[in-house]
């Protein structure tokens, strides 16, 4: 039995983003995420301006009159999300967690998918496959993915996205929509004086993706279609002045003391995010990923409207 309050929470992430989903985002949806082929439809009598090579040359003879086949977009889809659950995944500066902000995203993607009746499946991650569901359609079972999200408890905490991506490479059979929803910090352990220096996983700042995890990235971007939402928090990118803190890294357990009033430190550590945004945009655009950063401390569905925009865009023009 689901305990009220869990139900209660879930309840209110539905109303919240399937708003969001019938008054905004459908119509893109529908329109920047396209189906793999075209299914005959109907014949219909020929106009000017229709393309001669669509003619159906055995009913134009048996009617005397030309007529053309029409086909329809195969829309059928399948949306993957790929959440990770790692430890750093429960920070977060403000009202909301980023793991919080993930199940939203998921929420908003999943019933957008759902409308245009596609279905949905859901692999959660750290350093392990921890649990995968696979695609279904239906409002229940979009409600069991955003449950485990929110309340599944991982049995690790580190990440591996590499790992995941090669799970999901031998788990789908054909092309899908791949949304990894991540805060894609790395998987590399810093040394002590970077540790002194600098906060790392959303408490205590770690390295960005490497090569690894570029080749995996390009790698699974040619059998699906992957989509990065990065999920971030003010704080990872600029470091408060909050005075002397104790911070614990919320994925290996290590903890520092660290003077967040160092002006000279602050300003290294902002400058030092800015460098591995910049790294990590340019890591998704190698793999030839589309990717959207969204905050904690800011509203999802401007930033959301506006992937959409520009990626419907590049589709048309591309």
């Amino acid at each position: 039995m689901i305990p009220r309050e869990i139900l209660k929470k879930i309840r209110l992430i539905e109303l919240r983003t399937n708003r969001l989903v019938s008054e905004t985002l459908a119509g893109q949806y529908h329109s920047v995420f396209k189906g793999q082929g075209m299914n005959f439809d109907e014949v219909r009598e020929y106009q000017p301006g229709d393309d001669v090579r669509s003619i159906d040359w055995n009913v134009t003879a048996r009617m005397n009159h030309p007529y053309i086949k029409k086909f329809v977009e195969e829309r059928e889809l399948t949306v993957m999300l790929m959440v990770d659950l790692s430890g750093s995944g429960l920070f977060g500066s403000g009202e909301q967690s980023k793991r919080e902000l993930a199940a939203e995203i998921a929420s908003v993607l999943a019933f957008s998918a759902i409308r245009n009746n596609d279905k949905v499946g859901l692999l959660l991650f750290t350093d392990v496959v921890e649990k995968y569901i696979p695609p279904r359609k239906g409002r229940s079972h979009v409600l069991r993915v955003i449950r485990d999200i929110l309340f599944y408890e991982p049995r690790r905490a580190g990440t591996d996205l590499n790992l995941a991506l090669d799970f999901i490479g031998r788990v789908l059979p054909h092309r899908a929509i791949v949304a990894v929803l991540s805060d894609f910090l790395g998987q590399s352990a810093p040394t002590r004086r970077e540790v002194a220096a600098h906060l790392r996983r959303s408490v205590i700042l770690s390295e960005t993706l490497g090569q690894a995890s570029l080749t995996a990235l390009r790698q699974a971007n040619r059998r699906h279609d992957v989509v990065a939402v990065q999920i971030t928090d003010r704080f990872e990118l600029v470091l408060p002045d909050l005075g002397y803190l104790v911070l614990k890294d919320a994925e290996t357990g290590e903890v520092i003391e660290i003077n967040t009033g160092d002006d000279r430190r602050r300003r290294a550590f902002g400058e030092r995010q800015a460098e591995r945004q910049r790294d990590l945009r340019r890591l998704f655009s190698a793999a030839g990923i589309d990717s959207v950063q969204v905050r904690t401390d800011r509203p999802y569905a401007a930033e959301l409207g506006r992937f959409f925009e520009t990626r419907e865009k590049r589709r048309r023009h591309g």
